[in-house]
């Protein structure tokens, strides 16, 4: 069972994100609802989950993100097997995988 099913969410705060119209919006939102601390983790992961998409290595995510190999590993988890939210915000920003290429038999 995925964690965030295990107690109930509100729907109001994701409602309220649907309303902001721009990045600008965007910012001052989340630069009141997080500390800065947690808007850079944020974005670090968001930056784990492109660079991953993309086909990078960890070693060089780390050397790009400064990201721990728990926390890249923990994105790629969820990019791999989680509600498909990253595909999602990827695809209708044009942000393509890298296709794996196939092993030959």
């Amino acid at each position: 069972m995925n964690k965030q099913n295990k107690k109930p969410r509100s729907d109001e705060m994701y409602k309220a994100i649907l309303t902001l119209k721009d990045v600008d919006e965007c910012k001052k939102f989340f630069d009141d609802l997080c500390t800065v601390t947690e808007l850079q983790a944020m974005e670090q992961r968001y930056q784990v989950a492109v660079y991953l998409s993309q086909g990078m290595i960890y070693n060089e995510i780390l050397e790009k993100t400064g990201a721990s190999s728990a926390t890249i590993s923990r994105v790629n988890r969820s990019l791999q097997y989680g509600a498909d939210g990253y595909a999602i915000v990827f695809g209708r920003l044009g942000i393509t995988a890298e296709k794996k290429p196939e092993t030959e038999e």
